[in-house]
Order: structure tokens, then C-alpha cells, then sequence
């Protein structure tokens, strides 16, 4: 049985979505991977808050031109890695989300108290 690995994003407007990953089989450490993926998203927020106007566009193709970098990067055989990427990347966008239930729609604003 695969192991999964539960993640909850949190967006700048307190939009809040649960995620249900499943690790690859040669995955070392989930608690690994968690972390990294924290690094990652706060790296991205902090750099798109110092940005004046940033597309969603500009900000998927940075990703997969990230993914391709640091595939590169690992200087396996070209074609299984390659194909390696393709599939973790199927399977993220694959896993189930689930967005919490007073998650605002896009352009609402949320009153703090």
C-alpha cells in the first residue's frame, strides 16, 4: 500500500485546502518532503508579496521550469528521469483536495476582528 502524506495550504487570504499526497515508493521521509514543500510555497509568497503584479502564469511556468532544472540537476539517465518527474508531477495533481468549507471565493475579502 502506498503511503500518503496529509498537507494543509494556507493562502495569504486564510483560504484553507487539505491535500492527501501519496509518496512515491522510494520516498526516504514524508517529514522530509513536508518541509521542503513549506520552503518552497513560503519562498514563493515572500517573493510574489515583493512583486508589484504576478500572474498565475508566471508563477506555474517558474515552477515546472524549477522541476526541470533541478531534474537536470540530478544527472541520472535522462529519459527515466525525466519520466520519474512526469509521474510524481501526474500524481500531485492527481491527489485529492479538499477546501475548507469558510474558504472565500476569489476576490473576497475576510473581515478580522
Amino acid at each position: 500500500m502506498a503511503r500518503r502524506m496529509p498537507y494543509r495550504a494556507t493562502t495569504a487570504s486564510g483560504n484553507q485546502y487539505d491535500f492527501e499526497f501519496a509518496l512515491h515508493p522510494e520516498t526516504d521521509s514524508a517529514v522530509t518532503v513536508a518541509n521542503l514543500l513549506d520552503a518552497v510555497l513560503e519562498s514563493l509568497d515572500r517573493e510574489i508579496g515583493r512583486m508589484t503584479r504576478v500572474g498565475n502564469g508566471d508563477v506555474l511556468q517558474a515552477l515546472a521550469m524549477a522541476l526541470a532544472v533541478r531534474t537536470r540537476m540530478l544527472g541520472a539517465r535522462s529519459e527515466r528521469i525525466d519520466q520519474l518527474s512526469r509521474d510524481l508531477l501526474d500524481a500531485a495533481l492527481a491527489s485529492a483536495v479538499t477546501a475548507a468549507p469558510g474558504n472565500l471565493r476569489p476576490g473576497g475579502t475576510r473581515d478580522l476582528h
